[in-house]
């Protein structure tokens, strides 16, 4: 049979004939099925068979453009479609497609007439017709519902009013804290301290690890903490060490009285202002992730898996041991995720911050794309009950297409720990100098573009 026969069939069947509407049956469905509209065109209400066949079109074009853009201008793309209005377009859009696929789905079973197919025809032409109808509306349903999830997250989390930020000598450069308001703690304190520089054109990336016990924090003099310690934090309490900044700085507001209003905190300021002194890097962004949060996300994740080389406590420092994490391979929930990466009971802060680096690299390992398809809405909705943070979402797409360069290079790390730092006194012309050093370092195996990257001398 020629199309030009199966479209007159289709238009003027005959009714007595039960093969001829069977063959009409299925190429209804599988007309409706290729070209959503096309049944309607062919053998029910045109007008509905044209805002198909046009709002399908319109669909491909829109994906043809996104490819496009994806291999010419990715950063492009990332920012039309990485903010909460752009987001928002795609929604809409996702959900008018669903319904109207729907409609038309319905539609053209409706037009099969199913009641003159005789035999097992009749069934499998409605089990076919059902499931090209409800599958793909099913799948951009679940794609809405994804893109509403990103949404919320990135409506939450990122400043929407906070203009794009330039690099600062060829860098963008984060504080990423760890916040922990424990039942051994007082308050809220930067519990974990990481300064991650990345050079702007090749994605090169330094981790500096700096420790919350470092005294004698410095402060530039243009810093409102410049004040009250012109000399640095240099008293002798333990409030002094580096992470007592931040509970100075919450306690004492009139310091920065614009944190809030830029979505910061005054002791997020304190504390960035500390770390500039300490690394002497600008720090343009901070990363807050609430210990808290963590434990939900790994949740939602379903575990990590880690490699534990001797035994953890979970305990209150000077407290009783509740239970004890054993070595061996362990597939961890969020609950003792957290105490391995926080416990400190008979054990240094230097041991703790490895196991810190050990969970966030497991954590890394099980951002998998099988697991954003499978669980993206509770990692979701996880991750703003996780994080704080004053990046723009403005800077959402050059910032991400910034982060694949990064994947595709080895991380330079440097550790301000013993016994290269003294942190009861630390010497911090030679602290810049290292930071410094670690910069080069990591723009040196940086490769040209479109080159593998070589891994640095050991």
């Amino acid at each position: 049979m020629t199309l030009l026969q199966a479209a007159t069939s289709i238009r003027e069947p005959d009714a007595r004939r039960p093969e001829v509407m069977e063959r009409r049956g299925w190429w209804l469905v599988l007309l409706g099925f290729a070209l959503p509209g096309s049944a309607q065109v062919l053998a029910g209400n045109r007008r509905l068979g044209r805002i198909g066949i046009a709002a399908t079109l319109a669909l491909v074009a829109l994906l043809a453009l996104g490819a496009i853009l994806w291999f010419a201008s990715r950063s492009a793309l990332l920012t039309l479609v990485g903010n909460s209005i752009g987001l928002l377009v795609v929604e809409v859009l996702l959900i008018a497609y669903a319904v109207l696929w729907l409609v038309l789905g319905l539609d053209t079973l409706r037009l099969t007439r199913l009641r003159k197919v005789r035999g097992r025809a009749r069934a499998a032409i409605a089990a076919v017709a059902l499931l090209a109808t409800i599958a793909p509306a099913a799948l951009a349903g679940y794609g809405a519902s994804v893109v509403d999830a990103s949404r919320d997250l990135v409506s939450n989390l990122f400043d929407f009013a906070r203009p794009v930020v330039e690099p600062v000598d060829g860098r963008y450069t984060f504080l990423l804290l760890g916040g922990d308001a424990g039942d051994d703690r007082e308050g809220r304190r930067a519990d974990s301290m990481t300064v991650v520089t990345v050079n702007a054109e090749t994605g090169a990336a330094t981790m500096i690890g700096v420790p919350r016990n470092l005294r004698n924090a410095p402060f530039s003099e243009g810093s409102p903490m410049w004040g009250p310690w012109p000399d640095g934090l240099d008293c002798s309490s333990s409030d002094c060490y580096l992470n007592g900044t931040y509970t100075y700085g919450e306690a004492h507001p009139e310091l920065y009285p614009n944190a809030e209003a830029n979505g910061s905190t005054p002791g997020i300021e304190a504390t960035r202002d500390a770390v500039e002194g300490v690394t002497g890097l600008e720090i343009q962004f901070f990363v807050l992730v609430d210990m808290s949060g963590f434990e939900k996300l790994v949740d939602a994740l379903g575990g990590l898996e880690l490699e534990v080389t001797e035994r953890v406590p979970i305990a209150i420092e000077g407290g009783p041991v509740e239970e004890w994490i054993e070595p061996g391979t362990q597939r961890m929930d969020g609950y003792h995720a957290l105490w391995y990466a926080r416990s400190r009971a008979g054990t240094s802060d230097y041991a703790r911050m490895e196991r810190q680096r050990q969970v966030q690299e497991a954590l890394i390992r099980e951002f998998t794309p099988q697991t954003l398809l499978t669980k993206y809405t509770e990692l979701s909705a996880a991750g703003q009950d996780m994080v704080q943070t004053d990046i723009p979402q403005a800077m959402i797409g050059g910032l991400s297409e910034l982060a694949l360069e990064t994947r595709r290079l080895p991380i330079t790390n440097l550790e301000l720990v013993p016994p290269q730092v003294n942190t009861g006194d630390p010497d911090y012309d030679a602290i810049h100098a290292m930071v410094a050093a670690a910069l080069a370092e990591a723009d040196a195996v940086a490769p040209p573009t479109g080159e593998p990257a070589e891994s640095p001398e050991p």
